[in-house]
């Protein structure tokens, strides 16, 4: 009955290319923007706080390195690096006690190190974000004493 005819030929709403329009492409993409900027602006809000949490749990494991390299060889490290690698004047070095990449804050700078420290034996100190003593929220400064 049918022959040779192709199924094209037998439906002719199939010979349409199919595909989206622009309507429904703008559509997509202003759904895709409205969700970008919904969701964009808390996400890097967590981040900048997880720096601040990262900051503190480097700054205890810092204080507890500088521990440990006093219980090891009888006195406090004049600077952070003793504490990667072995200081030519102290006997008893057991370390290293931390790795390098760890004396530097989650925002790219040196660690603040002060021995003997305004409130304990040794400071640590991460300026926060902003890099600058002082201020809150994500550019409040990390610490050893609090």
């Amino acid at each position: 009955m049918y022959g040779n005819m192709t199924i094209r030929q037998m439906d002719p709403s199939r010979s349409r290319s199919r595909g989206f329009t622009l309507v429904e492409l703008l559509l997509v993409l202003v759904i895709l923007a409205l969700i970008g900027g919904l969701v964009l602006p808390g996400i890097i809000g967590k981040a900048e706080g997880a720096k601040a949490k990262a900051a503190a749990s480097q700054v205890n494991r810092l204080s507890m390195a500088v521990e440990s390299f006093y219980l090891d060889t009888g006195t406090t490290p004049e600077n952070l690096d003793q504490l990667v690698e072995e200081p030519g004047s102290v006997g008893g070095w057991n370390g290293p006690y931390v790795k390098a990449s760890s004396l530097k804050d989650p925002w790219g700078r040196d660690y603040e190190y002060r021995y003997p420290g305004d409130h304990g034996d040794f400071d640590i100190i991460s300026l926060g974000a902003d890099g600058q003593p002082g201020g809150e929220g994500k550019n409040a400064d990390v610490n050893s004493w609090e």
